[in-house]
């Protein structure tokens, strides 16, 4: 039986329970941005790769579907870590935050104060596998 465009998209869908999470992945250095981004999609989610603030807020702003932001905290710019977590969840007061640092360099103080239940990690432990407890974790508390 011959198939149609229509079987060949569907076959070419990601499988499985994800129901087409989308992830923004906000960071200046590429690698880690590109690390996460791959263990983000290997988990099944749609992800959207940005090194800078302004742009990460353009795609909030636009009204592109998002359902977990992760920052990198060492992101510097005219929206640093902390003030893109404020200025996102004044626009998406549902949108999950996650913040990603070096141990010997922790959020700053600030973002952990104005989105107290942003979920935070360590980028050591992003290398380690723990970013599908990480999204599991944030999915599961967005209703919250």
């Amino acid at each position: 039986m011959p198939t149609t465009d229509v079987d060949s998209a569907s076959s070419a869908l990601p499988q499985g329970g994800c129901y087409r999470i989308q992830v923004l992945v906000v960071g200046r250095h590429k690698r880690w941005r590109d690390e996460i981004s791959t263990q983000v999609r290997l988990l099944g989610y749609q992800v959207t790769a940005c090194d800078r603030g302004v742009d990460a807020m353009t795609v909030l702003a636009l009204g592109l579907p998002v359902d977990v932001l992760v920052v990198d905290a060492a992101l510097q710019g005219g929206l640093c870590c902390a003030q893109l977590a404020v200025e996102a969840r004044t626009l998406r007061p549902g949108l999950r935050i996650v913040l990603s640092s070096d141990p010997f360099d922790p959020p700053e103080r600030e973002a952990s104060t104005l989105v107290p239940d942003a979920l935070f990690i360590q980028r050591d432990q992003f290398q380690n596998g723990m970013v599908a407890a990480m999204m599991r974790e944030a999915l599961a508390n967005r209703a919250a």
